[in-house]
């Protein structure tokens, strides 16, 4: 065991028996999804970086969780690779750990999957000292969980990320990007369509407002197959460069509807209807939908709700909003205790990022 993960593990130990909060974080880029946690220590997770392996043949990394994740992906671009969930970079400093611990991926992640599905092994560093490994050579489950894919989004509530292994894909041999100007329901319903074609589409997004918008969508593939899409569905061709900085924007956020306040994400069936909540943008073939500005945060919850969704205060404009509305949809009475017996699992005392996600856990 090297210097740097005994000395992880000793602090961790100390807070077990202490019962003293510890507050996991990396780069610090994402310390703004979720509630705020009060700590009594901060576990700083970013000197535990560097790549340990990647076989370019074999379509895998496996990296610490301190790594940048600039690193990594410059490297696997090197290759002809990429992370193909696209995962946003919200400024200087993501690390590779954030990245599976939020969960948060890009305009691709409709075509090509989220970061669960992309995990295939974890090492983890939990409440109680232990090292545990999950997926690749060595499965442990934990209840029946794929415990390296229930990693991705637990926020550090279940331990500290120490390393992980990532499927990695080809980057497309050709890419274009084609802009309609049209209205939200047409937009949806276009959307809906083109995602039962064998179109190579990876990524779509519509913004506007009640007298019309925009539809983006991007076509990712083989030349064959991009040139035949935009013969089929026409449109605007966007310049590469003017292409690759709007959807830059997209993912890390800086594109002028995501910097509104407070910011909320809803997750609904992609053939959800307009659901009427204020100005939106929409991504993912209509199932990823963000709403800007001031909200009711029950009349949100309840229109996602019955739309069949949930729906996440994002960037909340205070601490106090975020602990008054809740960050993250209610839970039900079953998945809350299976959260909770999660949490027990892994951290009994409730050391590391209490209340992160919901204030009992």
């Amino acid at each position: 065991m090297d210097v740097l993960l005994s000395d992880l593990r000793a602090r961790v130990l100390m807070a077990h028996v202490g019962r003293r909060s510890l507050y996991i974080r990396g780069g610090g880029t994402k310390c703004f999804y979720g509630l705020p946690v009060e700590h009594d220590a901060v576990l700083d997770m970013s000197p535990y970086a560097g790549v340990i392996d990647y076989q370019p043949s074999e379509l895998v990394v496996s990296a610490r969780a301190g790594t940048p994740l600039a690193q990594v992906e410059e490297m696997l671009a090197e290759q002809g690779q990429m992370l193909a969930f696209e995962p946003p970079h919200f400024s200087e400093g993501a690390t590779l750990g954030g990245c599976v611990a939020t969960a948060l991926a890009g305009p691709r992640r409709a075509s090509a999957g989220s970061v669960g599905d992309f995990v295939l092994g974890t090492r983890l560093l939990d409440a109680q000292g232990r090292v545990l490994r999950f997926g690749g050579e060595v499965m442990k489950n934990v209840a029946g969980y794929d415990v390296s894919r229930l990693l991705a989004g637990s926020l550090g509530t279940l331990g500290a990320i120490l390393e992980v292994s990532l499927k990695v894909l080809p980057r497309p041999v050709c890419e274009a990007t084609l802009r309609f100007e049209m209205d939200e329901g047409t937009a949806l319903r276009r959307m809906n369509a083109w995602g039962g074609q064998a179109l190579p589409v990876s990524a779509s997004a519509w913004e506007g407002g009640a007298s019309g918008g925009r539809l983006t969508v991007r076509l990712s593939g083989a030349e064959a197959a991009v040139a035949a899409a935009r013969a089929t569905l026409g449109g605007e061709v966007l310049a590469d460069e003017e292409a690759g900085a709007w959807w830059r924007a997209l993912r890390d956020h800086t594109h002028p509807f995501l910097t509104r306040r407070p910011l909320w994400r809803l997750s609904v069936p992609a053939v959800t209807r307009p659901l009427g909540l204020g100005p939106t943008l929409i991504e993912w073939g209509g199932a990823q939908r963000w709403l800007g500005g001031p909200q009711s945060a029950q009349r949100v919850r309840q229109a996602v709700a019955m739309a069949g969704g949930h729906a996440t205060l994002f960037r909340a404009v205070s601490v106090d909003e975020a602990r008054m509305a809740g960050v993250f949809h209610p839970l039900s009475i079953p998945v809350a205790a299976i959260h909770r017996r999660l949490k027990n699992e892994f951290d009994p005392e409730g050391v590391l990022n209490p209340g992160r996600m919901y204030p009992d856990l």
